[in-house]
């Protein structure tokens, strides 16, 4: 699975409300989420003040995550359709994903993520070692559907014909994939998506709810589809594979023509393949496309002791940026969560069983002109193994990559064919991924000669081109891991001591029983050399 898929669009990030650690959801029937009041915000991390107001200073810049259209759109427009659509919605799988809470951008972390990322393998170079966002991820943090079939189909010269008969919109740009963004609000009803002077935010979104219920089709029909197509496009295009200007893109739309088979598609996995594709732009580019909370939230789950902050404006936030690039550098081993979702009561998320033959293999992700691997060999971490050495992946173009601005002026191509082999290992699930390594000792040691300079590469810590720094440091890790898996076996053998003496509790004496005697000798025994080698 080595290679560098075909990569295509942008993406934009939108703006959240309100500072959650986790991203809930809401049943249709629910009101607001009380989940803010159930887990208490993050405290800001602490910030210098500039010496100098008028300095200008480089770096990255709040309005890079802030989008033109925000998340409180969409959901002011969903509760303004009828019930019939909100059904259908569920129906599809994207109810879960309607129903997430606002969340405040946190670019102090995703920016400095952002920077670690390497093109080549599609994972994120730390210096402990690779760490990627995987389908189990995607499907619970956002709900979206990770299994199915793959996001591909035909990408077109021009869209007009399309648009105008599945969405009834003008199209004045003919060999365009784009529609400007407030004439796709318009249709929905809610083209002034603005806030009044001294509005609330609730009276705000009551007020975009009243507009798209009074616009939209009350009863099923031609009219009622083709507002679910327009409400499903703002949704798809410019939150889950959102561009990065004002425009929406179009280039789903030939899957949206039948509604029926619209929830047997894996956007999920499609919007993991533009997330990397995003995250493989310059590092100049603040921000990622697409819906920017996975990322996020991501951080949160598996690396909890970053911190996480709020800047007050751009000068904080390049303080902010610059603690996370240093934590990222001094974060310990045993404070990364490989697996935090270990135990977790998954009967509330039916999606996540749906969507587990998929987890933890190797496999590739389509969503249409963009092809790109999901390395997950690269983490068995998360899968409760350790981590053997691999072939590290390099870039290999195996087919013509297109342009990154995708306006949809290519060539009509047909994506199931150009990449049968990587669609093939799709419908296949892809590659099992299974460790007989002991250690990770061998992995530290490789990791640290490929990716030494590259991992300190623009931090304050020495340069390490030869790994040594980071090579000593895995070796230590891997170290304690084994120290803490011998305890791990020294508690098994301690319990199953406790156990076996209760079992025999109240026989006869170990001088009357001999079996008694023999089986307690050869747990206590076993015990004694789990402790010696822990020693």
């Amino acid at each position: 699975m080595d290679g560098d898929g075909a990569q295509g669009g942008d993406g934009a990030d939108q703006r959240k409300r309100g500072s959650k650690r986790t991203i809930d959801w809401r049943r249709t029937d629910e009101g607001p989420s009380t989940a803010a009041e159930e887990a208490a915000p993050a405290a800001p991390m602490e910030v210098e003040p500039a010496a100098n107001a008028d300095e200008e200073e480089a770096g990255p810049k709040m309005s890079g995550l802030w989008s033109r259209l925000g998340w409180a759109v969409v959901r002011a427009i969903y509760p303004g359709l009828q019930d019939f659509q909100r059904t259908r919605l569920e129906e599809m799988g994207f109810g879960p994903f309607l129903r997430l809470d606002e969340l405040t951008p946190d670019v102090a972390v995703i920016q400095p993520l952002k920077e670690r990322w390497d093109p080549e393998c599609h994972a994120f170079l730390l210096p402990w070692r690779h760490m990627i966002p995987k389908l189990e991820d995607v499907v619970r943090i956002t709900g979206l559907r990770v299994d199915g079939q793959a996001v591909t189909g035909v990408t077109y010269t021009s869209y007009q014909e399309m648009v105008e008969r599945l969405l009834g919109l003008e199209v004045t740009r003919e060999r365009s994939s784009l529609v400007p963004r407030m004439r796709l609000q318009a249709s929905l009803g809610v083209a002034d998506a603005r806030h009044q002077t001294g509005e609330g935010q609730a009276e705000y979104m009551a007020r975009l709810t009243a507009y798209a219920r009074a616009a939209l089709a009350e009863e099923e029909g031609a009219a009622a589809d083709r507002n679910l197509r327009r409400f499903l496009i703002l949704v798809i295009g410019k939150l889950i594979l959102g561009t990065r200007g004002d425009p929406v893109s179009f280039r789903c739309l030939s899957l949206l023509e039948d509604l029926t088979q619209v929830g047997s598609y894996a956007w999920g996995a499609a919007f993991l393949a533009h997330l990397f594709d995003s995250l493989g732009t310059s590092s100049k580019e603040t921000g990622v496309a697409g819906f920017f909370p996975l990322l996020q939230v991501w951080a949160y789950y598996h690396l909890p002791s970053l911190g996480r902050g709020v800047p007050r404006d751009e000068r904080s936030l390049r303080r902010q940026v610059t603690l996370i690039h240093d934590a990222l550098d001094t974060v310990p081993f045993g404070h990364v969560q490989w697996t935090p979702c270990v135990g977790e009561d998954d009967a509330t998320q039916p999606w996540v069983e749906r969507g587990r033959p998929y987890f933890g293999r190797d496999i590739w992700l389509h969503c249409f002109n963009t092809v790109v691997p999901l390395h997950h060999r690269l983490v068995a971490r998360t899968l409760g193994l350790h981590q053997a050495v691999v072939e590290f992946p390099t870039r290999q173009r195996l087919w013509e990559r297109l342009g990154r601005s995708f306006r949809g002026i290519q060539q009509v191509t047909d994506w199931t064919v150009r990449v049968r082999g990587q669609l093939d290992d799709w419908e296949r699930r892809g590659k099992e991924v299974v460790s007989e390594a002991t250690s990770d000792e061998d992995y530290f040691r490789a990791y640290a000669r490929r990716y030494g300079a590259q991992v300190y590469k623009g931090t304050r810590r020495p340069l390490d081109p030869e790994g040594r720094i980071s090579s000593v440091e895995g070796i230590l890790h891997s170290t304690i891991q084994q120290r803490d898996d011998l305890q791990a076996v020294v508690d098994q053998l301690r319990a199953e001591l406790d156990r076996a003496q209760q079992m025999v509790g109240g026989a006869s004496s170990s001088r009357e029983d001999p079996g008694r005697s023999f089986f307690e000798g050869q747990l206590a025994s076993a015990a004694a050399r789990a402790e010696d080698a822990l020693a």
